[in-house]
């Protein structure tokens, strides 16, 4: 069933949205006792495209892809797929933001972020027992 639309009628459903710059990678989290370990999924992208910020306790990782363009190119409508990576944690102030490590290969963006120490230092809670 195919559904018209004529222009002059009112619009009955929303507008979609104009397709924004980025899309949101795939992401594993790994807790480990000293550290947190992120691997984010960026195929496409090499070491020079690839840019982490900080703003206050969020990580914000830009991954962006080289672009090939082919003299002899015609649009596929590809934007959708072809379009770089933007991904925002919110990680908390429990990590040490200046110490962070990050590496790339075969379009696995792998990042390592060490706790604080005074998160690590906190002693573990004690139970009580009832007499």
């Amino acid at each position: 069933m195919h559904t018209i639309i004529h222009r002059n009628q009112h619009q009955r459903y929303p507008v979609a949205k104009p397709a924004t710059d980025f899309r949101s990678p795939h992401y594993e989290c790994l807790d480990l006792p000293q550290s947190l370990k992120l691997a984010v999924y960026v195929p496409g992208v090499d070491a020079n495209g690839v840019e982490l910020t900080t703003q206050g306790t969020d990580l914000i990782v830009t991954a962006r892809k080289a672009q090939h363009v082919r003299v002899n190119w015609q649009a596929l409508h590809l934007e959708s797929a072809q379009r770089d990576y933007q991904l925002t944690l919110r990680l908390g102030s429990g990590y040490d933001f200046d110490s962070l490590r990050a590496f790339i290969a075969k379009g696995v963006l792998t990042i390592v972020l060490p706790k604080r120490r005074t998160a690590l230092a906190a002693p573990p809670a004690r139970q009580r027992q009832v007499a």
